[in-house]
């Protein structure tokens, strides 16, 4: 890729740097706002954030902006037409919700108080994720001030979320209620990261979430194991086999169904995936673990990025208290969680589960048992080849001046809830890095990818009004 900017890019660099003083002033003041989903006492300050995120889209130019409510926190709506009434519609989605802070927890400086240290900004949301939602609003500025235009080259339409910290309950709903007003060509997420400063990359996918509880009872009460032990179940030691018997030898889930369906990694996803500069030693100082292990015959990232897996979250029962009891316990408990990956179904994975767990306690055994699952994430994935893909790619290539990789990721949010109900692509664009710690003390932003962001975002509008006219956005 040349590294002599176009007169495109000259310009959009000269308007964002002619801005960006003003730009980082707005994000702090934002950053300000507690707006902390998961305490209610912060309820007010998550409606504040809302308004002043809505006043500020205004200003911008979005010549509609509304705030929806739920029955949680309020998401944002914003829209703004394109004067080519063929353009693609194109949906931004992030949350302006953040999660709990106190200087007590380890912080150096106050985390609603934005502190700049070198190209440093810190704040809780400075990454996660009001830093990169609002590069959004200078990106489409400089957009229009680089190519002359008034309006987007695309139908632009912004979401953002006031629940995603607390796991976006009601946000399944709001989108279904408002589906025609949502309605788009492709979704943009900014809510996610890169794999280092040096190595830009676009996520292509993002694992779904099936958790559950087990509980399993025996006697009605503790009992003493002398006179009853091993003449009665244990429902402790029934936790421990149901443990031990959910993965094979080859640490292959072991429940049956549990792989149909699964999109199995193309060679050149493979390919791709063994291109980043993975350290895995240096992983595992990340991960305070000491040995990798997990399903044969896949690389340490595909297993975390493109296969999906169980884990044991929680094991309990009986005693816990200092010394011995000699008891067989009346009852213990199991969490569990499910990551899953595209073609695999949330509904079809508990009815395996539930299954699974009845066909090893049968009725009659002597142990009872209940299995509970909270709400779940639908994985998804876009497609290496997809047009609007391609556009993100050639966006983030402008502003970077380098090649550009890509990850998927391996946790799961509320994008899947978007291609669901939306019926259409959903693309990953963010700036962050690891180090930018993220539900962590000392939550930072680095200031000059922010500001890479921005002119991603400024590139971004006119490539893919190129592309919807040369290719489907469709997904199969």
């Amino acid at each position: 890729m040349s590294t002599t900017p176009d007169s495109a890019v000259r310009s959009v660099r000269t308007y964002i740097e002619a801005h960006k003083a003003a730009f980082l002033d707005d994000l702090a003041d934002w950053l300000r706002i507690p707006s902390v989903s998961a305490d209610p006492d912060r309820n007010a300050d998550v409606r504040a954030s809302a308004t002043w995120l809505a006043a500020k889209l205004g200003e911008t130019g979005f010549p509609v902006v509304e705030i929806w409510d739920t029955p949680g926190a309020p998401a944002v709506f914003a829209q703004w037409p394109s004067a080519d009434p063929d353009a693609p519609t194109v949906l931004v989605y992030g949350h302006h919700d953040v999660q709990p802070a106190d200087r007590t927890d380890g912080w150096d400086t106050d985390p609603f108080n934005p502190t700049v240290k070198g190209d440093r900004l810190y704040a809780r949301g400075a990454a996660d994720d009001k830093g990169q939602v609002f590069f959004h609003t200078l990106g489409v500025r400089a957009h229009l001030a680089a190519t002359g235009r008034s309006t987007p080259a695309v139908h632009l339409k912004l979401l953002i979320e006031g629940e995603e910290e607390s796991g976006s309950p009601n946000f399944p709903a709001l989108i279904k209620e408002h589906s025609a007003r949502l309605a788009c060509d492709a979704v943009i997420v900014s809510d996610t990261g890169m794999w280092s400063a040096d190595t830009p990359t676009v996520c292509t996918g993002m694992r779904g979430l099936a958790d559950c509880q087990i509980d399993l009872h025996g006697p009605d009460q503790d009992i003493h194991s002398g006179s009853f032990g091993g003449a009665v179940p244990n429902p402790a030691a029934e936790a421990a086999r149901l443990v031990a018997a959910l993965h094979d030898a080859d640490h292959r889930v072991s429940i049956p169904g549990f792989y149909d369906g699964v999109v199995p990694l193309t060679d050149r996803e493979r390919e791709l995936i063994a291109q980043l500069p993975f350290d895995e030693a240096e992983w595992l100082r990340t991960a305070k673990s000491y040995a990798a292990v997990g399903e044969a015959g896949h690389s340490t990232l595909e297993r975390i990025w493109a296969r999906p897996t169980a884990e044991v979250n929680g094991i309990y029962g009986g005693y816990q208290g200092p010394g011995g009891k000699t008891i067989v316990p009346a009852s213990a408990h199991l969490k569990l969680s499910f990551r899953l990956v595209a073609g695999q179904d949330t509904d079809r994975i508990q009815e395996l589960v539930a299954q699974w767990v009845a066909d090893r306690l049968p009725a009659g055994a002597g142990i009872r048992h209940e299995i509970t699952f909270w709400g779940a994430t639908r994985p998804c994935l876009t497609p290496l080849d997809h047009p609007a893909l391609e556009s993100v790619v050639r966006a983030m290539g402008r502003a970077f001046g380098t090649e550009i990789r890509f990850t998927r990721e391996g946790g799961s949010g509320p994008a899947a809830d978007l291609q669901d109900v939306l019926d259409v692509p959903v693309l990953f664009l963010g700036i962050s890095v690891p180090s930018d710690g993220w539900h962590s003390v000392n939550e930072k932003v680095e200031i000059d990818l922010l500001m890479k962001g921005v002119e991603t975002s400024a590139y971004l509008w006119s490539d893919l009004a190129e592309a919807h006219t040369t290719g489907s956005w469709r997904q199969s």
